[in-house]
């Protein structure tokens, strides 16, 4: 009886944890982030700052050579990661 509480407990900690993850970067930030996007031939998106200690920079629904993707940037905004969409 315990363990699904404690799962059910657990799950919505990691739920409500992921809705806080985000902030809009500073100007400076952004910049940054638009000119790594520039030199992978992308464009456009929404640019959000993950809250925690990791400094990892996302950004959703960049257009990239005719097709759109999510890419993830970390600190030194060097691209980390790149799933289409």
């Amino acid at each position: 009886m315990r363990k699904p509480l404690i799962l059910a407990i657990a799950a919505a900690a990691l739920c409500s944890t992921a809705a806080l993850a985000d902030s809009k970067p500073s100007a400076d930030e952004a910049t940054k982030v638009k000119a790594t996007l520039t030199e992978w031939g992308c464009e456009g998106g929404t640019i959000e700052k993950e809250t925690e200690a990791s400094g990892v920079f996302e950004v959703d629904d960049a257009k990239c050579k005719g097709a759109q993707y999510d890419i993830k940037l970390d600190s030194a905004f060097k691209i980390i990661n790149i799933t289409r969409d």
